[in-house]
């Protein structure tokens, strides 16, 4: 006879789930028990927020459906960052979490507090599973993680359903596909005649793998392509009709507004704009906007002429049209150079340098992470990817201490690329025990620290707003940032130049451990940069 912790871990087994990440408490003994007997392998972590990253970046390398494991009260407060970085950033993440019996909960207090009540603003469904339904609970848990938009769905787990034993069948998972729009002749008609249509794609996209397809109807359809910045790589950036991502850079949105102000019809593939800038609120001015998203847009971020609701790849193919001669005056061509030439940089030491030095050095199928600050704002302009989930980031929450662990996940996914993650010192500060993780499942991510003593974003905004400089530059000594990744067990080493910063990346890529490299690049270093 099984367990109620046994059928959980042959649901997720089913679901594609290979890994659970997280931190044991005495609560989830019984459930971790019954995830290693379905085959998932538990992956301890120094902090539940990390361990929901891993399982993020896991996910976008293989396509397992993410676990986290937490146990009561602390550790589900623990991860509520990373419960809701999913739900913006659309990952099907399944959030176990043990807690006591209800007749316990009654007379015993101590760390018990409602988890569901904490967790139901951000995630698409929470479960307390009940001993005879196991099954069912699972089965409608996953479903509804990954329906629709992805996202993270909360199970709560009494010890006694989880030890419990249990004669419960499985229950097979109820998914729907989405199919054709209705109403695609209207949005052929207009396409056929637009003289200046521009694409624009999301993460939705991602979520669907529709690049190859999005990639194929613009090159027929002489269609310039703009991504959200988790879209990157959904259209090889090689590409002349590929204008790379978007969504936080006022330098980008100077060029590509004015594009698609002269635009006549703007396509949305799959576009979330829960990624962009509040520049963005119905930014198409009179271009008509036809929208092909998979679920309803509710967001009121922009309104479209013409809603499409459905799958993308198949609706494109059924877009196909005799494409007239388009976009004349080569304005596409010209912002994608002007575009370059913005980032290009100043040609001495700084971010620009890093950036530039590391896409040269590292091979192009470098899976790279970013962790939220001015980094990623620049290195998300610069750097090409010739795919997509090639840049992981945290870009609809936009949270803090997300690089490091992502970075950790792709490599268990991936292990044979290369996988480098960009980290402010801050950020790296916040979620330095990830490196320990690093160290103690042998995993060669190359982790570049931008050194600047500062929260730079942060400085920059309060600086704009004529402020005093007030909580945003550190002082002291600041952290050795190269002493603390050898004494957390890995490689680590300083640089202030770009030959320095290629020497040691190189030679990152041979190594069988993690490289931290910590590039100083001074306080400032990011005005004007984007």
């Amino acid at each position: 006879m099984t367990t109620g912790s046994d059928i959980i871990g042959e649901a997720l087994a089913a679901a594609g789930a290979t890994h659970a990440f997280g931190i044991p408490g005495g609560e989830v003994l019984g459930l971790m028990q019954g995830l290693d007997t379905a085959g998932l392998q538990f992956v301890l972590v120094k902090h539940e927020n990390g361990g929901g990253f891993m399982a993020e970046g896991l996910w976008h390398m293989t396509g397992a459906l993410p676990v986290l494991v937490a146990t009561l009260g602390p550790g589900v407060a623990n991860a509520v960052n990373v419960v809701a970085n999913a739900m913006q950033d659309r990952v099907p993440l399944i959030f176990l979490t043990g807690c006591v019996d209800a007749a316990e909960a009654e007379t015993y207090t101590h760390q018990i507090f409602d988890h569901q009540a904490l967790l139901r603003p951000v995630v698409k469904g929470s479960f307390r599973l009940a001993q005879g339904a196991v099954a069912a609970g699972m089965a409608k848990a996953i479903a509804l993680a990954v329906s629709g938009q992805p996202g993270p769905v909360h199970v709560d787990v009494p010890i006694g359903v989880a030890e419990g034993r249990s004669r419960e069948a499985p229950v097979g998972l109820s998914l729907a596909t989405p199919g054709l729009p209705a109403n695609i002749t209207g949005a052929l008609a207009v396409l056929a005649e637009a003289k200046r249509p521009l694409a624009i794609a999301g993460v939705d996209a991602v979520n669907e793998g529709a690049g190859p397809a999005i990639t194929a109807f613009c090159r027929a359809h002489g269609m310039p392509l703009i991504t959200t910045y988790k879209g990157k790589g959904l259209m090889p950036e090689s590409e002349l009709l590929c204008l790379g991502g978007a969504g936080l850079s006022p330098k980008a949105d100077s060029i590509l507004m004015p594009l698609m102000a002269e635009a006549d019809v703007i396509l949305l593939l799959g576009y979330d704009p829960i990624e962009m800038r509040a520049g963005w609120r119905n930014p198409f001015g009179a271009a008509k906007v036809i929208e092909l998203a998979p679920t309803r847009r509710d967001h009121g971020m922009h309104s479209a002429k013409i809603t499409l609701t459905g799958a993308i790849a198949p609706t494109l193919s059924e877009l196909s049209h005799e494409a007239p001669a388009r976009w004349p005056d080569h304005q596409p061509q010209t912002a994608r150079a002007a575009l370059k030439a913005a980032f290009s940089g100043p040609g001495t030491w700084g971010p620009h340098e890093v950036f530039a030095t590391l896409r040269a050095v590292m091979p192009p199928e470098t899976v790279i992470t970013a962790d939220s600050g001015a980094h990623r704002i620049l290195v998300s302009q610069m750097w090409d990817c010739p795919g997509p989930r090639l840049m992981l980031q945290s870009s609809g929450l936009c949270t803090m201490a997300c690089a490091v662990p992502l970075a950790a996940g792709a490599k268990i996914g991936r292990p044979d690329v290369p996988v480098m993650a960009f980290v402010g010192d801050a950020g790296l500060e916040m979620g330095a025990g990830e490196l320990a993780t690093l160290a103690a499942r042998n995993l060669p991510v190359v982790i570049c620290v931008l050194v600047d003593h500062s929260l730079s974003l942060i400085e920059m905004k309060q600086r704009s707003g004529q402020r005093p400089n007030l909580g945003v530059d550190f002082t002291g000594a600041g952290t050795d940032f190269a002493a603390l990744a050898r004494a957390f067990g890995g490689h680590g080493v300083d640089v202030d130049s770009g030959a320095s910063l290629a020497a040691e990346a190189r030679a990152a890529l041979s190594r069988d451990s993690f490289t931290l490299i910590a590039a100083h690049i001074g306080r400032r270093s990011y005005d004007g940069a984007f």
